[in-house]
């Protein structure tokens, strides 16, 4: 098929130097030039973590999700089919989402999650729709953050409350409870505890507006620890709308030492029942108040409900049953004796995170955890799939050589898949997915003369290596221990939760795996060779136990000090670049006999490396995506050298300020075309880096995590909406300066394939398959 566009002609400013522009590679070509290029939804249809979910009283089939990535979807016959209604608008992380009691068509999301994990996301303020969904405004709280909850007056929807947890990495002053009396137009902050100390819960009685309860959560994340609860972790009660609030965790049988994160509820029954999930060390549990939080007593204290705090701790009144009541955890937990005993139950997915019950019927419910929402009419005994949600989140992305090749990611609170790019039927479906080698966090590497040897990785150093071909999997980590809910300091290696491993460029039966050493295997990992010393910072201080001063939290995420991102030069056999998590980047031209320490002199101290790209087109030329954003930093980080780490150049510029970088890539086949994945999307340099223009074309607003190239197609890895990826790259590799001023071009089609299978047709509950 022969491609037409039609240019707008550049300014005459870029013609009058376009000599010198092509002499140096400076050149930028709009948009208007490969509008045409279009991001393909790949899938897989599984979804990812949620943590705000609504339905909607007297509409039994209409439900809502806002998902940690992925933006808000809808559905209108209870979660058989799901559509994104926030695309267009805005994206990303979402914590919040309220229907409005007085008019169903008024909405209002809060971003940023609460689920406070290792690949937490920040979200974009307050929004408010008007319509059901169908067009969205920007609301305020533009410097929140995180917003956790929020409650809208019965009769007024323009009076609500805003629960903003606030910067979870570094202190501020934008936290709290907040109020708005003109639909979000302004807000006023009502309640703030201190600057490390965010508003997590937030209910208004059901029986009268003027009383809310709220709680405050102590919360610090870094890149090496997760402390949750100390001073500012409270509960506390207003009874005049908001104006003033009294903490009522001070009150009698409340727990009067060290508190955590509080969830907290009310029963629509009886105003006076009120619940507190309470993390505390010794006297943690659920208490129970029947006065309106006056007096406490605790009523459980099992463990299956206060386990990982910090992750769960929410609770939710049946609205029927005076005696109803549950807790979410991994799984989650129901009461129909005011809490003393409870039975426990899954829904489709584990690890629950909010939960919706409807007011005029008690059994109809949704669900939101780690795999996206799911609905139920019968109280819970069943629920709808959440494999219709494309909002899994995804770290690292590759390829084998297979025809047509496959795509392998590793879905964060799933499995590892390998997906078929194309396939033979209409959509990309499950039939096109199956579990490959490691786990939900996995770097994945492929036998480069054998596609059905894969190998992955997974907490602690757990790498595994699968034969598809005869079904086999072993174990072939590189120290024999998993030293899970230990701290750091106990690991004789130290492997981070997302440790890199890759396959040499030039000697296929060379693996490299990586910790805080570089480790290399030539026998498909029966033993291991240590390349390297450790080439981290090695800070003891940021290599202790995490978690505290309540519960402690040890998975490998904040696992310190690590090698975290690594690549082999195309170039040059034993030319080894490798990047830590603390700051440092280290190189090898001699195949790990000795290595210098070439960490750009201008990067800011203890910056994560995220990804490093050495060049195809040149030896000494590697570029690196570094981000601080665990430390309060959303600056982006892009840096390129030329002459083997010597020196280095920050590259930039057009990037938004706090769009992090998480990733870049180089075209292998235009030297100078550079891509790069931030958390809010897609941005692309056609002159080596000197200047970036957004490249989002329509790929929704979402964090990238990953991207790989593979003949000529651009592969995006997503932490919140999937996979994606562009068909061909061809088109930008034709674009030069003399385009500019002609008003018809015809592009030379990339050479296709006639396989099996047809495609083009976009679905809402299977991935897009290539036309045939």
């Amino acid at each position: 098929m022969l491609l037409v566009f039609f240019v707008a002609p550049i300014t005459s400013q870029a013609q009058r130097s376009k000599k010198k522009k092509i002499k140096t590679e400076q050149a930028v070509f709009k948009e208007d030039l490969y509008k045409g290029l279009e991001y393909r939804e790949i899938g897989p249809f599984r979804g990812g973590r949620s943590s705000a979910v609504t339905g909607v009283p007297g509409e039994p089939n209409l439900f809502y999700f806002g998902a940690t990535g992925g933006g808000i979807w809808k559905t209108l016959d209870g979660g058989r089919v799901w559509e994104n209604i926030s695309d267009g608008f805005f994206g990303g992380s979402i914590g919040a989402i309220t229907v409005a009691k007085s008019d169903k068509n008024v909405i209002y999301v809060g971003g940023g999650e609460t689920t406070v994990r290792g690949n937490v996301s920040s979200g974009y303020g307050m929004w408010k729709s008007e319509d059901a969904g169908k067009t969205w405004k920007a609301s305020g709280l533009e410097k929140s953050r995180h917003i956790s909850r929020i409650a809208v007056h019965p009769s007024n929807h323009n009076i609500l409350y805003a629960a903003v947890l606030g910067n979870i990495y570094k202190p501020t002053s934008n936290r709290g409870v907040y109020k708005s009396t003109d639909g979000g137009k302004t807000w006023t902050k009502k309640l703030f505890a201190n600057s490390q100390s965010g508003a997590v819960d937030l209910i208004m009685d059901p029986n009268n507006p003027r009383i809310l309860y709220a709680s405050t959560w102590r919360l610090q994340r870094t890149p090496y620890s997760l402390s949750s609860g100390g001073d500012g972790s409270a509960l506390w009660k207003s009874t005049d709308s908001g104006d003033t609030w009294t903490e009522i965790s001070k009150h009698k049988g409340f727990p009067t030492d060290t508190l955590g994160i509080i969830g907290v509820t009310v029963s629509p029954i009886n105003s006076q029942r009120v619940w507190a999930m309470v993390e505390n060390k010794e006297k943690g549990g659920l208490y129970r108040s029947e006065d309106g939080g006056k007096t406490w007593k605790v009523v459980n204290s099992e463990r299956k409900l206060r386990q990982r705090a910090w992750y769960y701790t929410k609770v939710y009144a049946d609205t029927e049953d005076e005696n109803g009541v549950y807790v979410l955890n991994v799984q989650y937990h129901k009461s129909t004796d005011g809490g003393k005993s409870f039975t426990t139950h899954n829904a489709p997915h584990g690890d629950h995170h909010d939960l919706w019950i409807s007011p005029e019927n008690s059994k109809r419910m949704v669900i939101g955890d780690d795999g996206g929402a799911q609905v139920s009419y019968d109280g819970g005994i069943t629920w709808s799939t959440y494999h219709n949600q494309p909002t899994g989140q995804f770290y690292r992305v590759t390829t084998d050589n297979h025809f047509p090749f496959r795509i392998y990611v590793a879905q964060q609170d799933n499995s590892t898949v390998r997906i078929n790019h194309r396939s033979g039927g209409g959509s990309i479906s499950e039939n096109d997915i199956e579990a490959t080698a490691g786990g939900e966090s996995a770097h994945i590497a492929i036998d480069p003369t054998n596609n059905d040897i894969v190998y992955g990785g997974s907490y602690d150093g757990f790498l595994t290596r699968i034969n598809h071909k005869t079904g086999t999997t072993r174990a072939i980590n590189v120290w024999p221990d998993n030293p899970m809910g230990h701290g750091a300091e106990g690991m004789k290696y130290r492997f981070q939760w997302n440790f890199p491993i890759i396959f040499s460029k030039h000697n296929p039966k060379k693996l490299y795996t990586f910790s805080n050493h570089v480790h290399v295997s030539e026998n498909e990992g029966q033993s291991w060779t240590l390349l390297s010393e450790d080439l981290t910072r090695n800070d003891p201080t940021k290599l202790v136990s995490s978690g505290g001063p309540i519960t402690q939290d040890n998975t490998a995420v904040e696992y310190y000090c690590t090698i975290f991102a690594a690549n082999e030069s195309p170039l040059k056999e034993g030319l080894l670049w490798v990047g830590s998590d603390d700051g440092l980047v280290h190189i090898t031209q001699d195949g790990g006999k000795t290595w210098e320490d070439v960490t750009p002199k201008g990067m800011p101290e203890w910056s994560m490396i995220n990804s490093i790209e050495p060049s195809t087109f040149d030896e000494g030329t590697c570029y690196i995506a570094a981000t601080r954003y665990k430390l309060g930093d959303f600056t982006p980080y892009l840096y390129k050298t030329t002459n083997y780490g010597k020196t280095w150049k920050t590259i930039t510029n057009g990037i938004d300020s706090e769009h992090f970088t998480r990733v870049v890539r180089e075209d292998p086949k235009r030297k100078g075309l550079l891509y790069a994945g931030t958390e809010t999307g897609m941005y692309i340099s056609f002159n080596d880096g000197s200047s970036w223009q957004k490249f989002q074309l329509n790929l929704p607003i979402v964090p990238v995590t990953d991207l790989t190239i593979k003949e000529d197609n651009l592969i995006v890895a997503t932490q919140g909406r999937s996979v994606w990826m562009i068909d061909d790259l061809t088109l930008l590799h034709q674009l030069n300066n003399g385009l500019n001023n002609q008003s018809n071009i015809l592009f030379k089609p990339k050479d296709s394939y006639r396989t099996k299978g047809f495609g083009g047709r976009s679905s809402k509950k299977a991935g897009t398959n290539l036309e045939n």
